[in-house]
C-alpha cells in the first residue's frame, strides 16, 4: 500500500489523553477537523461538533438515522433496471445553537479575545464541555462554560446546558435557536468541497426539503412538526428551556418554519452565574402523520424535563460504563495510541448503540457524505466488533437485512435473477447506486450479509437466529448466486462473470476471486442450514418451504454449486489472480502519479483506471482474512507480495486489512505502519477528508486489527484460536470478549499471552494449535516463540511515489 502522510494535530493543541480528547485554544484551520472528532451520537440522533455560537461552520449537520428525501436519478443514457430513485439523509433542524450577548456585543471566536478556552470530550461520559474567558470589547471578563449530550439510555433525548458569569454588571443575551438549515444554508458556512466534484459527498437539493406541517408553543418550549416533499417521512423535533438566574430575566419565544427562537434576557450582576438548560428531542416516521410525532415530542421533553440535566449525564456515565467493562482495549504502546483506540471505539457505540431500526451508514451519523446511505461496511467490518461486545445491536442489524427481503427479490428478478439481491447503498431498501459498475455490480454484498449471519452464530451460537429469519437468508442469496452463475462446458466448473468485487478500480469481470470465494461459503451455508432446519425444525422448515416455494432438491444443488466453484490460480506466479484478466492489463505507473492526484478517482476516467493493475481497496487480501481457513500461510504470503504495492489505500478500508494480514504472516512493519494509518485516519486526516465525518467502517477495522491482527484470534467454525504477535515496540495489549455466553480476557505482554475466562462453562479454544480448556478462576499463561520475520524477508516498501505538491489534506480518500 502507498505511504500516507499523517497530518497530526499540535499536541500544544490537543495534548495527549488516554480517555479525553481536548482542544486548547480555538483555530479556524482545524475546524472542520473538530466537527468530526467532537461529533456526538447515539446511533439515532447524531450532531456535528460545531461552535455554540454556530458561526463559523465548515459543514453543518444534524441527522436522524433513516430520515432521508427521495429524487429521481437521471441518467443521461437511461437503461433499464438502472437505479432509479436516490436517497439522502436529511440535514435535520440544528437544536445546538447557543448564541451569546455581553453589552450587545456577539461571541464570535474568530475575533474575540479569548483568554482561557478549553473543549473537552470526556469518553467515559459522553459530554462535550466548553469552558472559555472571554475579554469583551467593553473590557469586561465573561466566563463561559457549556455542555452538550446525546443520550445514550434515552434514544429521543439530548441535553445542553450553558452557564455565563460576568466580572462587572452587563446586559447578557442568550439565543437559543432551532435553525432549518437544510432549507437556509447560513450564509457564513463554508461548504468544503463545493468547486469540484467529488462523488463521495451528498446531493445538495434545489428545492425544499422540509415542510412544517403544525407546531406547538408553550412557555419556554417549542416543537415542530415536518413531512419531506417527496418521500413523505415525517419528524418533529422539539426544546424546552429551563432558566436559573438569581437576577430578574425575561424570555421571549419567536417561531417560523426555518427558525425558531428562545430568547433570554439578563441584566447579569458580577460573579452570579446565568444558566440555561435546553433540553431536545427528536421523531421519525415512514407513515404516522407528524401531528402524532409532535404528541410524542411534548412527552419526551415532560421526562426530560423531569429527569433534570444531572440524572441525565449520570445515565449517560451508567451506559458507557457498561460498554467500556465489555469494550476497553488497553495497549501500553507508542504515544496516544490509548488515546486514539478508545476514540474509535467510542465512534462505534455512538453509530450503533440506538440504531434499532435502521442500519448504520458508513459515515454514521457525523456526515452527510455517502448520501447517509448504508452499505456493506456494517457487515464486514462492523459487526464483528459489535456480536463480541453487543451482540443485540447485530441481532437487530440483521432484521433489518431480512425486512429488505421483498425489495431485495424485486430488485434480483428486475435482473433476470433468482432469489433476492440486497442493494449495493440504500437507506428505504431500494437501490440507490446510479453507477452500477462500482455499484449493482458488486453482488458480493449477498455473501456478505450471509457471512455477518455466519459470523454472529458462530460467537454467540444463538441457532434461534436461523430459525427466525437467517434460513430464509441463507436460502434467498444461495439462489441468487445459483441462478447468476453457470456451468461451463468447458472445464464443468461453476463460473460467475459480470461482477465486480471490493476493488472498485476493476469492474464488471469474471470470477472475481472474492466474490466466487464469498458465494461458495454462502452457498454451502445456505445448504447445511436449510438440512439442519429440516431436521431440528421441521414444522419451521416446512413453513419456510412453503413460503419460499423450496424445492427439496435445491440444497444439493446449492452444494453442487460451492463443489465446483472455479477460483483463479495463476501457476506461473504461485498467486490467485483477482478475477479472470486483472493479470493482463498493465500495471499502474505508482512511480509517474504525485502524491496530489490520489485518490485516483478524482483525477482519472474510470476507464483509465480500469485498465491498469491498481487497486483501491483489499479485495484477495480481504478474501484471505474472511476465510482464512481456506488459504495456507505461504499462499497468503504470496498473494499479499503482489498485491499489496499495487493497493493504493484511496479506500480507508484497505489500511485496517492489510494491517491484519501483514501481522498474520509476519511483516512487524508493515503491520503497525497500517494499522497506525487505520487508527489515525480521522484524528490524522489520512485521507485528507475528515470533514465529511468519521470513517466509521475504519473504526470497526481497528478493533479487528487489535484482535484479529495482533491479538491473533481466529473464530472460524466457532471455534476461538490464539496465534497472537505483539509488536516489539508495544509493552502490553489487553482485550475483553463475550463468546457464547462466557466473558474471557487476553491479554499479552512481550511472548507471554494469558487467556482468563472471568465467568460461565469451561471453554475449549486453541493456542497456537494446541487445545486449552479454560476454566473460570484458573488462568492460562504460556510463553510464546516470536512469530515475525527478520526485517531482511519482509519484502521492500511499497511504491516510490512521484514528487509533488502535498498540502494538509490533500490526498482525499474514501470510504
Amino acid at each position: 500500500m502507498i505511504p500516507r502522510r499523517l497530518r497530526v494535530p499540535p499536541e500544544s493543541l490537543y495534548p495527549d489523553d488516554d480517555w479525553r480528547i481536548v482542544e486548547t485554544s480555538f483555530t479556524e484551520e482545524w475546524m472542520g477537523n473538530a466537527e468530526t472528532i467532537f461529533a456526538l451520537s447515539n446511533g439515532f440522533i447524531g450532531v456535528r461538533g460545531l461552535l455554540e455560537e454556530a458561526r463559523p461552520a465548515v459543514e453543518s449537520g444534524t441527522f436522524l438515522n433513516g430520515f432521508h428525501e427521495t429524487w429521481p436519478i437521471v441518467h443521461a443514457e437511461q437503461a433499464y433496471g438502472f437505479a432509479r430513485t436516490g436517497q439522502t439523509i436529511v440535514n435535520v433542524p440544528d437544536v445546538t445553537i447557543m448564541k451569546l450577548y455581553v453589552d450587545d456585543e456577539p461571541l464570535h471566536l474568530p475575533t474575540a479575545r479569548i483568554v482561557a478556552y478549553e473543549r473537552v470530550l470526556d469518553m467515559r461520559e459522553g459530554v462535550l464541555r466548553r469552558e472559555l474567558v472571554w475579554s469583551t470589547p467593553g473590557g469586561k471578563h465573561v466566563t463561559v462554560r457549556s455542555s452538550r449530550m446525546v443520550s445514550l439510555e434515552h434514544r429521543h433525548l439530548g441535553v445542553i446546558s450553558m452557564e455565563v458569569e460576568v466580572d462587572t454588571d452587563a446586559p447578557v443575551v442568550i439565543s437559543s435557536q432551532v435553525l432549518n438549515r437544510q432549507d437556509s444554508a447560513a450564509l457564513d458556512e463554508r461548504r468544503v468541497g463545493a468547486s469540484g466534484h467529488d462523488p463521495r459527498r451528498a446531493r445538495v437539493f434545489s428545492d425544499r426539503v422540509l415542510r412544517a406541517q403544525t407546531h406547538v408553543e408553550d412557555g419556554l418550549r417549542l416543537v415542530t412538526g415536518y413531512r419531506t416533499t417527496n418521500s413523505g417521512m415525517t419528524m418533529s423535533v422539539g426544546v424546552d428551556h429551563r432558566v436559573t438566574s438569581a437576577a430578574p430575566f425575561r424570555a421571549a419565544t419567536s417561531w417560523s418554519e426555518d427558525l425558531s427562537k428562545v430568547v433570554v434576557t439578563v441584566q447579569a450582576e458580577a460573579g452570579v452565574p446565568i444558566r440555561v438548560d435546553k433540553f431536545f428531542t427528536y421523531h421519525t416516521s415512514r407513515h404516522v402523520p407528524a401531528v402524532e410525532l409532535v404528541d410524542r415530542g411534548l412527552r419526551s421533553l415532560d421526562r426530560a424535563v423531569e429527569l433534570g440535566v444531572e440524572t441525565l449525564h449520570e445515565g449517560q456515565r451508567l451506559e458507557l460504563d457498561t460498554f467500556w467493562e465489555r469494550a476497553d482495549v488497553t495497549l501500553e504502546g507508542p504515544a496516544r495510541f490509548q488515546q486514539a483506540i478508545r476514540w474509535n471505539l467510542f465512534q462505534l457505540h455512538q453509530a450503533s448503540a440506538r440504531a434499532e431500526t435502521t442500519g448504520i451508514p458508513a459515515k454514521g451519523l457525523t456526515g452527510q457524505a455517502y448520501e447517509g446511505h448504508y452499505f456493506w461496511d456494517t457487515e464486514i467490518y462492523v459487526t464483528p466488533f459489535l456480536s463480541y461486545t453487543e451482540p443485540r445491536i447485530t441481532r437487530n442489524l440483521l432484521r433489518f437485512r431480512e425486512a429488505m427481503l421483498p425489495q431485495a427479490r424485486e430488485r434480483s428478478a428486475e435482473l433476470s435473477e433468482q432469489g433476492a439481491l440486497f442493494p449495493w447503498r440504500t437507506i428505504n431498501g431500494e437501490e440507490a447506486s446510479s453507477y452500477y459498475a462500482a455499484g449493482t455490480a458488486q453482488y458480493h454484498i449477498d455473501a456478505d450479509v450471509a457471512y455477518a449471519l455466519r459470523k454472529y452464530v458462530d460467537v454467540r451460537g444463538d441457532t434461534g437466529i436461523l430459525v427466525d429469519l437467517g434460513a430464509e437468508i441463507l436460502a434467498s442469496t444461495a439462489r441468487m448466486w445459483a441462478g447468476l452463475g453457470f456451468f461451463s462446458p468447458d472445464d464443468d466448473r461453476f463460473h460467475i462473470h459480470g461482477v465486480t468485487g471490493p476493488d472498485e478500480y476493476t469492474t464488471v469481470v469474471n470470477d472475481n476471486v472474492f466474490t466466487n470465494l464469498m458465494a461458495r461459503r454462502n452457498l454451502r451455508d445456505a445448504a447445511d442450514v436449510i438440512e439442519w432446519l429440516a431436521r431440528e425444525h421441521p414444522a419451521e422448515h416446512a413453513a419456510l418451504a412453503r413460503s419460499l416455494k423450496l424445492d427439496p432438491e435445491e440444497p444439493t444443488r446449492w452444494r453442487r454449486c460451492a463443489d465446483a466453484m472455479y477460483v483463479p490460480f495463476d501457476a506461473e506466479r504461485g498467486i490467485h489472480p483477482q478475477d479472470d484478466s486483472f493479470l493482463e492489463k498493465d500495471v499502474w505507473d505508482f512511480a509517474g502519479t504525485p502524491i496530489d492526484r490520489y485518490p485516483l478517482l478524482l483525477h482519472y476516467h474510470p476507464l483509465v483506471i480500469y485498465r491498469h493493475q491498481v487497486i483501491k481497496q483489499a479485495d484477495v487480501v480481504l478474501a484471505m482474512f474472511l476465510l482464512g481457513d481456506e488459504f495456507p500461510i505461504e499462499q497468503k504470503r504470496r498473494n499479499f507480495d503482489y498485491y499489496d504495492p499495487l493497493t493504493t489505500g484511496d479506500s480507508s478500508l484497505s489500511a485496517c486489512v492489510q494491517s491484519m494480514l501483514a501481522a498474520e504472516i509476519g511483516y512487524e512493519e508493515l503491520a503497525e505502519e497500517y494499522f497506525q494509518y487505520a487508527l489515525l485516519m480521522d484524528l490524522a486526516d489520512v485521507n485528507g477528508n475528515v470533514v465529511d465525518g468519521v470513517h466509521i467502517a475504519s473504526t470497526g477495522g481497528v478493533w479487528m486489527a487489535l484482535t484479529y491482527g495482533f491479538g491473533g484470534m481466529r473464530d472460524h467454525g466457532g471455534v476461538l484460536r490464539f496465534d497472537p504477535r505483539l509488536p516489539s515496540r508495544w509493552g502490553r495489549l489487553s482485550f475483553p470478549l463475550r463468546f457464547r455466553e462466557r466473558s474471557l480476557r487476553v491479554t499479552l505482554e512481550g511472548e507471554r499471552v494469558r487467556l482468563e475466562l472471568l465467568d460461565g462453562e469451561d471453554l475449549a479454544v486453541e493456542v497456537r494449535g494446541e487445545q486449552v480448556v479454560l476454566q473460570a478462576g484458573a488462568p492460562h499463561e504460556r510463553q510464546l516463540d516470536p512469530r515475525w520475520l527478520a526485517p531482511h524477508e519482509a519484502p521492500a516498501r511499497t511504491p516510490v511515489l512521484a514528487e509533488g505538491p502535498v498540502g494538509s489534506g490533500d490526498a482525499r480518500g474514501g470510504t
